[in-house]
């Protein structure tokens, strides 16, 4: 019988084989007070200073451009004032906390601490998180535990559960990848895998990858995604409801990602009963 891709998801979680990749949008499975897409962001962000129209739209250029003539302090005083009002953990957040077999890698892409507050009632976890380098010149991420305070990079290899946050986060220190600057520092070393930790690149070796809240229409959220896959295995998902662009496609066909058409909630609903209704048994 052959097997669908939702029950090969099913299996690869219970054996721990599966690492979930978290984009912006599963801020979106209920209401919240923090920016939850890039549009959001670069909204309040341009509404709190001033940038060329051209730009306004353009998350990263509107981000530099506040940090060319603000100062790199307003940007990150503006992320952090976003971000202040901190995320409760959704279904999604909760289900992936309960995870336990072998150490879990979680890979979280947006600032939100929504995954770092239910794991926190868990215990033997850690978060690597994405650092500037117009803030820590020669680091690429600092390691925090499961205290939030600041530890070695060796201290990883101890923790049964990682949080790796490539992009930075609010908590438990604001750090942030927001400005065209940040990501091309990141993208110049990124291909020889310097700025992944060792780690993650560790615990990815031979896993599949679900994209969960994701979508690969910018160039930048799919070279990030390509690189943090790298040498891990050759079969992975993406939960991806509609219509997908023409680079979308593209991606998904050249990493080996299987698209699952379903809007996020009701997979999450799946995830948590095991119940498939008539239009998950179709996926």
């Amino acid at each position: 019988m052959t097997t669908t891709p939702l029950q090969e998801i099913a299996d690869a979680l219970a054996a721990g084989s599966a690492i979930p990749y978290l984009g912006p949008d599963v801020l979106g499975l209920e209401p919240v007070d923090v920016p939850s897409t890039p549009a959001d962001l670069v909204k309040m962000l341009t509404a709190k200073v001033s940038v060329p129209h051209k730009i306004r739209n353009n998350l990263t250029a509107a981000a530099q451009f506040i940090e060319n003539f603000k100062h790199r302090k307003t940007i990150v005083s503006l992320m952090e004032e976003a971000y202040r009002p901190g995320v409760q953990p959704n279904a999604l957040h909760r289900y992936l906390a309960g995870l336990t077999k072998k150490p879990l890698l979680i890979v979280d892409t947006w600032y939100d601490d929504a995954m770092a507050k239910v794991l926190a009632s868990r215990g033997n976890w850690g978060q690597i998180q994405g650092v500037s380098q117009s803030e820590h010149f020669g680091s690429w991420v600092n390691y925090f535990d499961d205290q939030g305070n600041p530890v070695e990079a060796i201290e990883a290899d101890t923790w049964h559960t990682v949080l790796y946050k490539p992009l930075g986060s609010i908590a438990p220190a604001r750090n942030f990848i927001i400005s065209d600057s940040d990501y091309v520092e990141v993208l110049t070393e990124i291909d020889i895998q310097t700025p992944i930790p060792p780690r993650v690149q560790e615990l990815r070796t031979g896993s599949h990858f679900l994209f969960l809240g994701c979508r690969f229409s910018n160039q930048l959220t799919r070279t990030y995604a390509r690189q943090v896959m790298k040498r891990s295995s050759d079969k992975h998902w993406a939960v991806i409801e509609g219509p997908l662009t023409r680079m979308e496609l593209k991606f998904l066909e050249e990493q080996n990602i299987t698209r699952i058409d379903l809007p996020l909630a009701q997979f999450v609903e799946w995830l948590q009963t095991g119940k498939m209704s008539q239009a998950l048994a179709a996926a």
